[in-house]
C-alpha cells in the first residue's frame, strides 16, 4: 500500500539535498521514496502555476516569464534523480514506477502548456515585447517560450487540446515501454564461451568477457554480452565465423525477438500517434514539428546535407568490401561475405595498410588516464580544474564524484562519471544534468554527470579502451563541459538546452583533441611501463583516423535517412520494419552493412522523441565540428587562447542564449560548408 503520510518537500533527501558537496544524500533514499515524492512534488508545482496564472496583477517579466522558469524545483530535484537511476541503475520497482510516473509527468505538463489563462499572460507579454525594453537573452526567452506554448497546443481548441494531452500521454509510456523492452533483451542474452572457443580474442576482451560471466554467476567462463564494448571487438577479433554470426544477429535483432519485449507494435503506435500530433498541430509531418525550432527548419535541407554524403558513403564501402572479399577468399574462405565478416576483415585490412591493430594500442589508453586528458584539455583550453573526492555515495558505488573550479580556485560546480558497463544500466553514453546553473532568483551551481558502458576489468586490472570508447568520453566530456560551463541567466536556454542540431557541436569538437598529439604523448602512457605510446604507433594510429571511413558512414548515414523517411511522410507506415526494409533497399544499403541502429532498438528515436527526427543532428553537427577545429589548426596551436576564449564564451558557455548560427558566427566568423566534414571522414 502507498504511504499516506504527507511528505515535507523542504526536508525530504529527494527534495532537500543534504549530502556531501550539496548533493542528494543518496544513502538516505529508498526505491519506495520516489512516488510519494513525486505526487506532493506535482501538487507543489500545480499550486505554484495557480498562482502564476491567476495572478490578477498586469503581466511582467518577474511576476510571470520569471515566476514559470523558477517553479517546480522539487519536481525538478525528484525527476533528475529518478530519471537518472532508471537509465543508469535501474530494477523492477523503478522500471514499474517509471511506466506509473511517465504518463503522469506528460498529462502535468500537458495541462501547464495548455493552460489558458497562463497563456494569456505569456501571449501578453510576447504581445508588447518590442515596448518592454528586454535584454536579448530574456526577449529570446520570452519568444522560445511563447513558440513553445504554441507548439504544445495552446492555441487548439478544447477537443484539440483534450487529444493533443491524450496523445502526448500515449507516446510518453510507449517510449518507457520501447526503452525498457531494449534493456531486457541487453540484459538477457549472453552467449557463454570457454576458453577453446577464444581463437583470435586479445587478452583485454578475454579480461572483460570472464568478468561478464562472473557478472552472470557463470565464474571461469567467458560471456558474449550486447554491449558494445564486447560485442564490437569480438567480432572484430573472433576467428569463430559461427560465433560472430551469433553475436550479429542477437545484436541487430534486439527488441525484434517476439513475446513480451517486441517492439514492432509500439514503433507503429509511435509513428501513427506522431504523424496525427503533427497534423492536430498544423504541419505537414512529424520532421516538419521537429524541424521547425532547429538549424535545419526543413526535411529539404536535411537530405542536401545526407543525400551527398550517403552517395559518396556508399562508393567508398564499395571499394572495401572488394578489398575484404579478396582478403577473406586469401584467409581459404568460401562462405559468401556477410555483414558478421566485415569487421573482422577490416581490422585485418588495417594490419595489412598499416603494419599495426588496436589491439596495439589498447594498452596505452587506460581509463584513468584518458581522463586525466579530459580533464587536461579542459584546463588548458578553459581554465577550470577538477578535483576528485573519494567516499561520497551516489547512485551506484562505481560513480566517481568531481569539483569543478575556476582558474581563481572558486568552485564552479560538480561532475559526476558512472563508467562501467552492468545489467542495471541501459546500454550506450549520455551526459544529464542533476543540476542545471543559471542566474535567475537565487541562482544555481551546475551538477553534471556521464553515464559510459565500458567493460568492466578484474579488481587487479585497469580498464582498458579502445579508440572509439576514448572519444566516446572525450564526446560526452564534450557534452559535460556544456553544462558545466554555462554562463546564462535563465534556466530553459542553460547548458544543452540549445536546438538539437546544435547541441552536438561541443561534444564532437571536443573529440578532437584526444588525437592532438601533445595530448596523446601526455597520457597515452602503457598500462605495464608508463612509457609513452612511441611516435611511429602514434603516427600509425593517425594515418587511420580516416579508414573505414565507408563502413562507419553507411551506418550511420542509413539510421539518419530511415528516421527522416518515417516522420517526413504526412501519414505513419502500417508495417514500420517492412517500410525500414523498402527505404534501404531504395538507397541500395549494403546487405553486408547494418543500420547503427535498426528500428525496434533505436533508442534515439523511440525512446521518448530526443532525437526523433533528428538523427542526421549528428552529422550537422559534424560540419560545424570539422570547420570549429580547422580554426585551431589555422593558428598552429590547438590551445591558442584568444581563440580557446571565443569558444568557450560562443559555444560552451552561452547555452541557447542566442540563435546558433549566430553563435558560432561569433565564434567563427563565418557558417561552414559541408566539405570539411567530407574531408575529415575521409570520403573526398
Amino acid at each position: 500500500m502507498p504511504s499516506t503520510k504527507a511528505v515535507d518537500l523542504a526536508a525530504h533527501p529527494l527534495t532537500a539535498w543534504q549530502g556531501p558537496l550539496g548533493l542528494p544524500d543518496f544513502a538516505r533514499i529508498g526505491d519506495g521514496d520516489f512516488s510519494p515524492v513525486f505526487d506532493a512534488a506535482l501538487k507543489a508545482h500545480e499550486a505554484e502555476i495557480e498562482a502564476i496564472s491567476g495572478n490578477a496583477e498586469t503581466p511582467t517579466i518577474e511576476n510571470t516569464l520569471a515566476a514559470l522558469e523558477l517553479a517546480g524545483e522539487a519536481l525538478d530535484r525528484v525527476s533528475s534523480i529518478f530519471w537518472c537511476r532508471a537509465g543508469a541503475h535501474t530494477n523492477e520497482a523503478i522500471q514499474a514506477l517509471e511506466r506509473e510516473i511517465s504518463p503522469k509527468m506528460s498529462r502535468h505538463f500537458s495541462a501547464i502548456s495548455m493552460n489558458e489563462r497562463l497563456f494569456a499572460r505569456i501571449d501578453d507579454l510576447y504581445q508588447r515585447r518590442k515596448s518592454l525594453k528586454l535584454d536579448a537573452e530574456t526577449l529570446r526567452v520570452l519568444e522560445k517560450t511563447w513558440k513553445s506554448f504554441v507548439r504544445s497546443g495552446a492555441k487548439l481548441d478544447a477537443d484539440g487540446k483534450k487529444r493533443l494531452a491524450t496523445i502526448n500521454e500515449e507516446l510518453s509510456s510507449l517510449g518507457t515501454n520501447f526503452g525498457q523492452n531494449v534493456l531486457a533483451d541487453e540484459r538477457d542474452w549472453a552467449l557463454f564461451l570457454d576458453e577453446a572457443d577464444l581463437a583470435g580474442l586479445p587478452d583485454f576482451l578475454k579480461s572483460a568477457m570472464a568478468e561478464a560471466a562472473e557478472m552472470r554467476g557463470q565464474k571461469g567462463r567467458y560471456a558474449i554480452t550486447l554491449s558494445r564494448s564486447i560485442y564490437e571487438p569480438f567480432t572484430t577479433f573472433s576467428e569463430r565465423r559461427d560465433l560472430r554470426e551469433t553475436a550479429y544477429r542477437a545484436f541487430t535483432m534486439r527488441g525484434q525477438n517476439g513475446g513480451a519485449t517486441d517492439n514492432t507494435e509500439v514503433v507503429r503506435d509511435m509513428l501513427r500517434l506522431r504523424a496525427e500530433k503533427a497534423k492536430l498541430l498544423g504541419y505537414a509531418s512529424f520532421a516538419a514539428l521537429k524541424l521547425d525550432d532547429t538549424m535545419a527548419k526543413t526535411p529539404k535541407a536535411v537530405h542536401t546535407l545526407l543525400d551527398p554524403v550517403w552517395e559518396k558513403a556508399l562508393e567508398k564501402a564499395a571499394s572495401d568490401q572488394t578489398q575484404l572479399q579478396r582478403l577473406a577468399a586469401e584467409a581459404g574462405s568460401n562462405e559468401k561475405f556477410a555483414a558478421w565478416d566485415w569487421r573482422f576483415y577490416q581490422e585485418k585490412l588495417r594490419a595489412e595498410k598499416f603494419a599495426f591493430d588496436e589491439a596495439e594500442l589498447k594498452p596505452y589508453l587506460q581509463l584513468d588516464r584518458v581522463i586525466d586528458a579530459c580533464f587536461d584539455v579542459a584546463t588548458r583550453l578553459f581554465g577550470i580544474t577538477f578535483e576528485e573526492k573519494k567516499g561520497i555515495t551516489a547512485w551506484h558505488p562505481d560513480a566517481r564524484v568531481f569539483v569543478v573550479k575556476n582558474a581563481d580556485g572558486s568552485e564552479r560546480g560538480l561532475f559526476l562519471a558512472d563508467y562501467f558497463a552492468r545489467p542495471s544500466k541501459r546500454s550506450g553514453a549520455w551526459m544529464s544534468a542533476l543540476k542545471s546553473g543559471y542566474k535567475l532568483g537565487d541562482g544555481a551551481s551546475p551538477v553534471i554527470y556521464n553515464i559510459m558502458n565500458f567493460a568492466k576489468p578484474p579488481a587487479s586490472e585497469a580498464a582498458l579502451l579502445s579508440v572509439d570508447e576514448a572519444k566516446t568520453l572525450f564526446h560526452e566530456f564534450g557534452h559535460a563541459l556544456h553544462g558545466m560551463l554555462t554562463d546564462v541567466t535563465w534556466p530553459s536556454v542553460s547548458g544543452t538546452s540549445v536546438s538539437r542540431d546544435f547541441v552536438e557541436l561541443p561534444s564532437q569538437l571536443y573529440e578532437h583533441w584526444l588525437t592532438v598529439p601533445a595530448v596523446l604523448e601526455k597520457h597515452a602512457l602503457h598500462v605495464d611501463t608508463g612509457k609513452p605510446m612511441p611516435k611511429a604507433l602514434l603516427d600509425k594510429m593517425l594515418a587511420t583516423r580516416t579508414f573505414g571511413a565507408g563502413f562507419a558512414t553507411v551506418e550511420f548515414t542509413a539510421s539518419a535517412l530511415v528516421d527522416m523517411a518515417y516522420h517526413a511522410r504526412s501519414d505513419a507506415p502500417e508495417q514500420p520494419l517492412r517500410f525500414e526494409a523498402e527505404t534501404l533497399e531504395k538507397l541500395d544499403m549494403p546487405d553486408t552493412i547494418a543500420m547503427r541502429h535498426r528500428t525496434p532498438h533505436f533508442g534515439h528515436v523511440f525512446s521518448g522523441d530526443g532525437y526523433s527526427a533528428g538523427y542526421y543532428s549528428y552529422m550537422w553537427s559534424e560540419v560545424l565540428d570539422a570547420d570549429a577545429f580547422a580554426a585551431f589548426e589555422e593558428t598552429g596551436d590547438p590551445f591558442d587562447p584568444a581563440l580557446a576564449e571565443r569558444l568557450r564564451k560562443n559555444i560552451y558557455a552561452a547555452g541557447g542564449s542566442r540563435d546558433p548560427e549566430e553563435l558560432y558566427t561569433a565564434f567563427r566568423g563565418k557558417m561552414p560548408s559541408p566539405e570539411a566534414m567530407m574531408v575529415k571522414r575521409g570520403l573526398v
